[in-house]
């Protein structure tokens, strides 16, 4: 994930589903990845009932998915296992408020791979984040989500304030679609994280791709 800027668009950072078999789910992140722009993939697994994924459903999904996203230049995260994430050679981690805290994570993973921060609605949970060294913060939920039970809501305008603010880029999660996206580019996201908005479209993950790419090229224009 590289630094934005003021004239650079908001991009799309892309979680994975919670639960699927990696050498099928490779064909289709690969007709996701070749539709439109993705700046980093989140790899988010769950076990069953929620519970954390095994270990080796990580490297497995890991090892199908990563050499995917390199051959397209896109930023392989792994949510909440900095340890993983430096054994396996992600690009980062991404890690929340009850998960590793950052500092630790940074310690595991090194000073050249990416920390990004779950901050919830929380600004004063952001300024920490950002003031420690986080790469990125994420705010949210900012919608309804069926990925995960939210922990807080969030307003477009907290992207406003950070965007204004500071230059520690910030992400925007939480229920996002083709039809709410909008408003959060024009607020200042410079990422959107996006999981079923994507591989839930009833069009299929291609189109939901190819939507985004022109929603956030043209919303990044007002910002």
């Amino acid at each position: 994930m590289t630094e934005p800027n003021a004239e650079t668009p908001c991009r799309l950072y892309l979680i994975t589903p919670p639960r699927f078999e990696p050498r099928a789910f490779a064909d289709t992140l690969k007709a996701a990845l070749d539709a439109g722009d993705v700046a980093s993939l989140q790899l988010r697994l769950k076990g069953e009932n929620d519970t954390p994924p095994a270990d080796d459903d990580i490297r497995r999904a890991t090892e199908a998915l990563m050499p995917l996203a390199h051959a397209r230049d896109v930023a392989f995260i792994i949510n909440d296992r900095p340890d993983l994430a430096a054994e396996l050679g992600a690009d980062g981690v991404h890690v929340g408020q009850t998960d590793t805290s950052y500092t630790e994570a940074r310690k595991i993973v090194g000073a050249d791979r990416i920390v990004g921060v779950t901050c919830h609605a929380s600004r004063h949970l952001a300024m920490e984040a950002g003031e420690a060294g986080a790469d990125y913060v994420a705010f949210g939920a900012f919608y309804e989500t069926d990925t995960k039970t939210p922990i807080s809501r969030a307003e477009p305008e907290i992207l406003t304030w950070w965007s204004e603010t500071f230059v520690v880029p910030c992400v925007a999660i939480g229920g996002i679609t083709v039809q709410n996206a909008a408003v959060l580019v024009r607020a200042g996201a410079d990422f959107l994280a996006v999981s079923s908005g994507v591989w839930a479209h009833a069009e299929g993950p291609a189109a939901a791709m190819r939507a985004f790419d022109r929603i956030l090229a043209e919303e990044s224009k007002f910002r």
